[in-house]
């Protein structure tokens, strides 16, 4: 099987374009045409894990966390970033990352925090706005269902639990072709009067290519009348964090009981409760103490995530119980969600997990 076609499928899932600024999700070491006999996953990239990759005939890596997050000017060995990416060359393996674009979709890493949790209700904490684009263009009558049907085809017309969504307006348009032209009706030199659908579909910026594909394909039109607005809309199935409830309220030390053994927590840092039991919870896979306020503003009563320092604890204001659960043990579930994924599609591909635990953090009780 090619490289590509296991990491075109995976941005199918969760595109690059969802990752944040300051990330280096996709394809770090690697030809896309490359032949992948057997993968591995894990959370993190370390040496070990491409140790693990090696004695298991393994020449792909997929992780959550990338081993390279900034620009590398020198391989000589000198940490453990560039012994890495020098070994994983060294040995035909390719390294591939999917992070903070997995932790934005609504089926991502804040999901499988939820499933563990039994959240039921579930909707993303903090959507993302700047993602989607609206297409409008004016089609024949006897051409317009064709021509609707291909681009809810190549991925427009999708609204929150809605597909084919679009708005439809019955109209006519004019026009006079030269002599250069070939009018699909009409003749040349004439001003021909014909019944239009204007057609109106949104559609995520990151297929923006395969929708003008399908629409100049199956547009009759020589010419295409056509306009493309960039929306401020928030992306409700796209974005940070994730709510839901408890199917029965809790009292706050039975919850935070019930988390630490759900996401086998070896400790939880955690504020003191605020005096009322605890129904809606707020999640964020990784560093999450940037969402504090929307965990708030959504009357969560506790926001369970990782990575908060000490005078962050402070800004709770007895408003929200915090809950730190450690950075590892909120993500530590992705790598099974990630072999779901690619299981679901590619049956018979040999992955596997890893053996290894890449926590760097270690307690002493």
């Amino acid at each position: 099987m090619k490289l590509a076609e296991i990491t075109n499928y995976l941005e199918s899932i969760a595109p690059l374009h969802y990752q944040e600024d300051y990330d280096n999700s996709g394809l770090i070491v690697g030809d896309p045409n490359m032949e992948i006999h057997a993968a591995l996953i894990a959370l993190d990239c370390v040496e070990s894990i491409v140790d693990e990759a090696i004695s298991a005939g393994c020449n792909l890596i997929i992780t959550h966390h990338p081993i390279v997050f900034k620009g590398l000017k020198k391989f000589n060995g000198k940490n453990y970033v560039e012994r890495v990416v020098l070994k994983a060359i060294r040995n035909g393996i390719a390294l591939y990352a999917i992070h903070t674009n997995l932790d934005s979709i609504h089926t991502g890493v804040n999901a499988r925090i939820c499933e563990r949790l039994g959240l039921t209700g579930t909707k993303v904490l903090s959507p993302k706005a700047g993602l989607l684009k609206k297409l409008v263009t004016y089609c024949p009558t006897g051409q317009a269902e064709q021509l609707r049907s291909a681009l809810f085809y190549a991925g427009a017309g999708n609204i929150g639990n809605y597909s084919e969504c679009s708005f439809n307006a019955e109209g006519f348009g004019t026009f006079k072709g030269n002599e250069q032209s070939d009018p699909f009706v009409g003749e040349q030199g004439i001003r021909h009067r014909e019944p239009e659908v204007r057609i109106e579909v949104v559609f995520p910026t990151h297929v923006e290519r395969k929708v003008l594909v399908a629409l100049f394909e199956n547009h009759p039109y020589e010419e295409v009348a056509y306009d493309i607005y960039k929306l401020e809309n928030k992306h409700n199935l796209v974005g940070s964090g994730m709510v839901g409830w408890l199917e029965y309220d809790m009292d706050a030390y039975d919850f935070l009981h019930l988390v630490k053994d759900s996401m086998q927590a070896k400790v939880i840092r955690h504020t003191a409760p605020v005096g009322k039991r605890i129904k809606k919870v707020a999640v964020c896979g990784g560093a999450g103490s940037f969402l504090l306020r929307e965990a708030i503003a959504a009357g969560a009563d506790v926001f369970i995530t990782a990575d908060f320092k000490y005078h962050e604890f402070f800004d709770a204001e007895e408003k929200i119980i915090i809950a730190d659960i450690g950075h590892f043990e909120t993500e530590q579930f992705t790598s099974d969600l990630l072999l779901e994924i690619i299981q679901k599609k590619f049956t018979n591909f040999a992955i596997r997990l890893t053996e290894q635990n890449t926590n760097p953090i270690n307690y002493l009780f």
